[in-house]
């Protein structure tokens, strides 16, 4: 039998994505545009690699009542069971219920950064979702299935704390509230991690060697949406009562 090098094949898509993302860097001089190629760059090389059930956006986040998050980097929405994504001046305004995380995209990695994008993960969360039951062409009808929590992260290049993944990044994170937890996320130059909150022990934090950062991350986000399933069924009839006609 033949053997395929898994692991020569994910490093060899940690240094193309590293490479891509340093390049702009060096070659974007002017700082607002170095952000837009920078989040385009993690959108396009997402959406290339993930399913694709799952959408990729730069959005904000609507629910029925008419709430909106501040503007996301990186949304990673539904696909197959969304049925409409407002675009309006050229934004794109996703329904809450389709969305499975939601993510920051920064330059450098600190603690401004990491609170800055447990902010923006916040005003996702605190949106309204509804859920519908689902019915099937047999007549079934599945009950509406409960709300998952959204994953939120944060992606960027490199960390301006000499230790990232240290006691300052331990105590920031700590510090957030429940709802602007970072799930997960990824330094390039210096690692990924994935965080599990405890409520009556400590969290724990796993991190990766800056050499697998990018693949450990994308395979733990990939872990982490496979358990999520799939977005809950949205309830139109709630959305539809902004029309004066309903």
């Amino acid at each position: 039998m033949n053997h395929f090098d898994l692991k020569a094949a994910f490093n060899s898509l940690q240094k193309q994505m590293s490479l891509k993302l340093t390049t702009n860097r060096q070659l974007v001089s002017h700082a607002p545009s170095m952000g837009d190629v920078t989040e385009e760059s993690w959108r396009s090389w997402l959406q290339e690699y993930l399913p694709k059930r799952y959408c990729v956006s730069k959005a904000f986040v609507v629910d029925h009542n008419g709430f909106m998050s501040q503007q996301i980097d990186l949304v990673i929405h539904d696909r197959q069971y969304s049925p409409f994504v407002w675009t309006v001046n050229g934004m794109d305004h996703i329904p809450a219920e389709s969305v499975y995380a939601v993510f920051e995209v920064k330059q450098n990695f600190d603690k401004k950064t990491l609170e800055y994008a447990g902010e923006k993960i916040k005003s996702v969360r605190l949106l309204t979702r509804t859920n519908a039951p689902v019915y099937h062409a047999d007549g079934c009808i599945q009950e509406p299935r409960e709300h998952f929590n959204i994953i939120g992260g944060i992606l960027s290049l490199d960390s301006t704390w000499s230790e990232a993944f240290g006691e300052p990044f331990i105590n920031t994170i700590d510090s957030l509230d429940f709802r602007s937890h970072i799930d997960i996320g990824c330094v390039l130059d210096k690692g990924g991690f994935n965080i599990h909150y405890n409520v009556d022990a400590d969290n724990i934090r796993e991190i990766s060697t800056p050499e697998e950062a990018l693949i450990y991350f994308f395979l733990k986000l990939l872990s982490r949406l496979q358990k999520l399933g799939t977005v809950p069924a949205i309830d139109i009839e709630k959305y539809a009562r902004a029309l004066e006609s309903m």
